[in-house]
């Protein structure tokens, strides 16, 4: 027995001189994503853990054996749950960083490159309500209001969640795609695609963008269904520019998942080109959480969705280009095997020279992004999901939304249904409404809200960026 106790003390004092000697880690950069997530990147694998606090509400990570924490990026204004970000030396051996939140929100880690990018995904759904705040109108805006020929209006929020579109730009990291003969990455091209396509959703009322990567990093096929699941997705779009052993092919293409065999020899070809996307980031192919999703394949609503909205698609880029198909095509693609209505989008054959050179171009990326975005538009429109603001402007008759072109900021047009607000509005006068920020509020969220522009609300109020504060009172301009 003593020998035994002997061998185990040994054995923990070699790996506590291992730990003391391992090189310590960096964290290197901190991502803000839409959707409620967070990466940090390392320049190893870490030892961490996390946990939350109330009163304020905070998340704390705790990394061990960590020298740094390099930079200093804090959070967009309209990120919807972290307000800063703040980091300090721990017990001198390692770092912890606080994440700042507006409201309490639980949170899941998944970890990527063998645990060098660590990606915090929280639960919006838990989020606290904002609590709403009374605005206290000065003697001047009061005797404007009394001087004004016309009843003032208060300005109200439209019924309805929005529409999310979950944006999958294909491959990122180690997974470069498919590549051209002037040497054009997939991953960047459909990256570039995929963010103008997710400025154009998120300047649509009614609609908001989620972005399965936004930068060039490698997520695993099952991850990217994972993520869009987690968002509560209406729709999975996911966007290619593939290659084939004939240069001369070309023309934009769209798919929905296969139930059997693939549309045609091409489109197999693609669909195992896609496929093979794991196995380039050094993924196992074995995936047991595929088999479990393919059970809600079953689903004919998603199926019938996924047909529609591609016929929709397809129309609308071949506006832009040419088709490679004049029919949606039909591969089992991966990331279409999701009970989520699904699209995934050839853009162009990057092994064609021309459609290299196009694809390149921001024209072409702006066209694109736009086409599908219509097309987007077009399939909800006629079937919107119940309880979004779609399916209320539906149902009241009102035509309030228009499509906005991609790589042009509009303005658009504010919904009329009446609904409780955010906050308690009072009106300024005949051109404009005072809002008073509560906890949750967003420069971004607040010109949806009232139909107008960030920068609009930015001039009127002589802003120099778009971070607002509790209880800060903004002059909302009158929607043209």
């Amino acid at each position: 027995m003593r020998q035994i106790v002997k061998f185990f003390w040994v054995m923990g004092l070699s790996l506590q001189v291992l730990l003391a000697h391992a090189a310590p880690a960096n964290i290197e950069g901190i991502n803000f994503q839409p959707g409620g997530r967070v990466m940090f990147e390392l320049n190893t694998t870490p030892h961490y853990r996390y946990f939350t606090l109330k009163n304020p509400s905070r998340l704390v990570v705790d990394f061990e054996n960590t020298a740094a924490f390099k930079s200093n990026a804090q959070p967009p204004a309209d990120h919807p749950i972290v307000v800063g970000v703040r980091s300090a030396v721990r017990n001198k051996t390692g770092v912890r960083v606080v994440l700042e939140l507006n409201a309490d929100a639980a949170a899941n880690v998944a970890e990527f490159n063998k645990g060098q990018r660590l990606l915090l995904q929280f639960d919006l759904s838990a989020t606290s309500a904002p609590t709403p705040k009374v605005a206290h109108v000065g003697k001047k805006a009061a005797e404007v209001a009394q001087k004004t020929s016309k009843p003032a209006k208060t300005a109200v929020r439209a019924k309805g969640r929005d529409i999310v579109i979950a944006i999958d730009a294909g491959h990122g990291g180690k997974d470069v795609g498919a590549q051209g003969g002037n040497g054009t990455r997939e991953k960047d091209v459909v990256l570039a695609i995929a963010k103008r396509l997710e400025s154009t959703v998120n300047r649509q009322p009614g609609m908001k963008a989620v972005m399965i990567r936004n930068g060039d990093y490698f997520v695993k096929l099952r991850e990217r269904v994972r993520i869009a699941q987690s968002a509560k997705a209406d729709l999975f779009v996911s966007i290619h520019a593939d290659a084939f052993d004939d240069p001369s092919a070309h023309g934009a293409s769209v798919y929905t998942l296969a139930n059997k065999g693939a549309s045609s020899q091409i489109a197999q070809y693609l669909a195992n080109s896609e496929n093979a996307s794991d196995r380039a980031g050094g993924v196992e192919e074995h995936d047991d959480i595929l088999s479990s999703v393919l059970m809600d394949l079953s689903n004919k609503a998603a199926k019938e969705a996924s047909q529609h909205v591609g016929n929709k698609v397809l129309r609308s880029v071949k506006s832009a280009g040419h088709l490679h198909r004049s029919n949606v095509q039909k591969a089992g693609f991966v990331v279409l095997k999701s009970p989520i209505p699904s699209i995934l989008v050839e853009t162009a054959f990057i092994s064609n020279p021309e459609e290299e050179r196009r694809l390149n171009t921001r024209a072409y990326q702006d066209k694109m992004a736009s086409a599908v975005f219509s097309g987007i538009m077009a399939h909800f429109k006629q079937y919107a999901p119940a309880n979004t603001l779609f399916a209320q402007l539906q149902k009241s008759g009102k035509s309030a939304l228009r499509v906005a072109a991609a790589g042009k900021k509009s303005k658009p047009v504010a919904s009329k249904v009446a609904a409780t607000p955010k906050s308690d509005v009072v009106a300024a006068g005949s051109s404009a409404t005072q809002h008073v920020i509560s906890r949750g509020d967003t420069l971004s969220g607040i010109a949806r809200q009232y139909g107008v522009s960030m920068r609009e609300i930015r001039m009127v109020n002589g802003m120099d960026d778009g971070n607002v504060k509790i209880g800060q009172v903004l002059q909302i301009p009158r929607s043209s």
